[in-house]
């Protein structure tokens, strides 16, 4: 019997696992590195080792310093979350090595699916059907297009889709470098790109007894850089033959390499209805909550049942029920191209209902770091239908309190509200296709600025500093003349005037609000009629940032000052980092006097485990270059500047 679990891993994964431990009266044991000191998963354990250092190559990466954590914790197993080492053979080898159990499954199957173009060659064998590989030395136009990925691990990172054949060595040099980064092995290979294909999974669980467990599909097609956003199970619209299919062929997969545990056959289905193998996951999954929804069950505690030598339920699994969507939150910027974001996450607050489900390794007043995923929290809703299921996620992700760095909130609902998605017409091109739609300005401002400019009036008049007539001297403040308020939406920066005029029955707005009637106001609460309805906005300020909460969205402003400050202009062409992280390359002999082209990419950025290519903003000479490989950047810092030719005088 398993009595104290070490979690190698972080975050959200690791505060889940500790859930289940606590039912199961399991003591657990945390490892944080240096940026996690305070971090929930470390307050929720136990017992909690430091890894020294904050990059997951020094910490959460180091197998030998888990191990050695494991024992010196007194712990008795190890369960490696997802990412990281949960897919590291050695890892699990050197964790058994130490005597301790591995809640996972043997290293020879890890082993045999590591290496995805190893895994399909086994595949092939036991009959599993999937895509042929194209050797890139020989590829040809008509190969294209292409996906290239990393041959080891998943998560998105290394791949790239290659539409021109000349784009080709540059994109796998590209893909390479961010396989090795987060994977530490560089091996990457292509396969045939399937237009409109979706993404659909088979969660598998075996155990040491014969038992090999077919838990229904998933879907994952909505896919941001190739990392899912929003995950449903079942897999909607497939057909029963179909489903038989992609059933049978996850089994036999798991067979072949003789599982145990939790895992997934990961598997790509073409607008024809054919089914491709992609790979294995031999971990959790990040979108295991889905279908412990629709079948009633703890993937985890099935997971330690294993790990204990156990056999799962002879009668087999739980029969499914109803229907289950997910939706990651992440801390981003998606109209920026997927931007992580950072800093205090002072608020996150998403309503606790029946049928709905939240697994996040934050709470309000922590900090989100450069080092690791942004994802700040998974949202589950589990409803009798697939309709239901959207409709709870939609609102719940609506009404949430999120304060802090920009979200891709809005983004989750408008994507669950978009008819392709509500009418299931789903493929991994939905963001290609919807994105400039998906993240269009909010509009509507005047209310929500209305209120954050009553708020704060109401706040300086608690304050004593009452906005009412004062007299200084032989001079006398108006109050019929309108107070105005600017403010600048974020994250897109719509700027929008909130006015209102201050009478002795207190105020009523002016300007485009003209007509609205106040009917309370307080720092911290504001009540708006107008054409006969009441809304209620809840305000809240921190320095110079207001969140206004409202039942059908959230607005984040910026208050600005009366006057532009002329020192915050930037000379034109420079290029600013839109994030912090570290500069990992430089273009190939990029140096103060280079030539550069529009669009060209200069400077590679690593941030939360993703590269970003920062691109000449025109064609012209860099003047200035103050990154190289190495430097830790903030956002905003100046890392090169472009001067664009003089144009030629006229003569007049």
């Amino acid at each position: 019997m398993i009595t104290t679990l070490l979690v190698a891993n972080r975050g959200e994964i690791a505060c889940r696992i500790f859930r289940t431990c606590r039912e199961l009266g399991i003591s657990t044991v945390a490892v944080y590195s240096d940026a996690d000191a305070d971090a929930l998963h470390v307050r929720e354990a136990d017992t909690a080792v430091r890894l020294p250092g904050a990059a997951p190559s020094d910490t959460y990466l180091r197998g030998d310093l888990v191990v050695a954590a494991a024992l010196a914790a007194g712990a008795d197993a190890v369960h490696p979350g997802y990412g990281f080492l949960s897919e590291n053979a050695g890892f699990a080898a050197a964790v058994q090595d130490a005597g301790l159990v591995w809640v996972g499954p043997p290293v020879k199957a890890i082993e045999l699916m590591a290496s995805k173009t190893r895994a399909k060659e086994l595949m092939a064998a036991a009959g599993v059907p999937l895509l042929a590989p194209v050797d890139t030395a020989a590829a040809t136009g008509d190969d294209l297009p292409l996906l290239l990925k990393a041959a080891a691990g998943g998560g998105g990172r290394g791949m790239r889709i290659v539409r021109e054949l000349g784009a080709l060595e540059a994109e796998l040099t590209a893909a390479s470098a961010e396989a090795a980064a987060a994977f530490g092995d560089g091996e990457v290979f292509a396969e045939p790109y399937v237009e409109r294909g979706r993404h659909v999974e088979v969660q598998v669980m075996a155990d040491g007894h014969g038992a090999v467990w077919a838990l229904g599909t998933r879907d994952c097609s909505l896919q941001r850089r190739h990392q899912k956003v929003i995950e449903e199970a079942p897999a909607p619209g497939l057909d029963d033959a179909l489903r038989t299919r992609l059933h049978d062929a996850a089994v036999a997969a798991a067979r072949a390499v003789g599982y145990l545990g939790a895992g997934t056959v990961e598997f790509l289905v073409s607008a024809e209805g054919r089914p491709y193998f992609l790979e294995m996951n031999t971990r959790l999954q990040v979108e295991h909550p889905v279908t412990e929804a629709v079948f009633g069950l703890d993937l985890v505690a099935l997971q330690l049942r294993v790990a204990e030598g156990e056999p799962l339920p002879a009668d087999g699994p739980p029969q499914p029920r109803g229907h289950a969507v997910e939706a990651r939150l992440y801390a981003e910027d998606p109209a920026r191209d997927w931007q992580p974001q950072t800093g205090a996450l002072l608020t996150l607050d998403v309503p606790e209902e029946p049928g709905l489900r939240i697994d996040t390794g934050y709470t309000g007043g922590d900090t989100i770091g450069v080092h690791y995923d942004p994802m700040l929290a998974k949202v589950i809703a589990h409803a009798p239908t697939r309709a239901e299921a959207v409709r709870h996620l939609a609102r719940a992700l609506e009404r949430a309190r999120i304060h802090g760095p920009a979200t891709n909130r809005r983004l989750l609902v408008r994507s669950l509200r978009h008819p392709d998605f509500a009418a299931a017409r789903l493929d991994t091109g939905f963001y290609d296709r919807h994105l400039d739609a998906l993240t269009q300005p909010s509009d509507g401002l005047e209310l929500p600025a209305l209120a954050a400019a009553l708020a704060d009036a109401a706040a300086r008049s608690s304050e004593g500093a009452s906005p009412g007539p004062a007299r200084f001297g032989g001079w006398r403040n108006v109050p019929s003349q309108p107070r105005s308020k600017r403010y600048r939406s974020e994250p897109d920066g719509t700027e929008t005037e909130a006015a209102y005029r201050t009478t002795r029955h207190g105020q009523v707005p002016a300007g485009e609000t003209e007509g609205v009637r106040v009917v309370a106001t307080r720092p911290d609460r504001v009540t708006l009629e107008t054409g006969g309805v009441t809304r209620h906005f809840t305000v809240t300020t921190h320095q110079d940032r207001v969140y206004v909460d409202t039942a059908t969205g959230s607005y984040t402003f910026t208050a600005l000052p009366r006057f532009t400050d002329p020192t915050e202009r930037t000379e034109p062409g420079s290029l600013l980092a839109p994030m912090p992280g570290t500069v990992v390359r430089l273009a190939d002999g990029l140096a103060p006097g280079s030539a550069v082209e529009a669009g060209q990419p200069l400077i590679w950025l690593e941030a939360m485990k993703m590269e970003h290519r920062i691109l000449a903003p025109a064609s012209g000479t860099l003047t200035a270059l103050h990154a190289a490989p190495g430097h830790q950047v903030e956002v905003g810092a100046l890392l090169a500047v472009v001067t664009e030719p003089a144009a030629p005088e006229e003569n007049v």
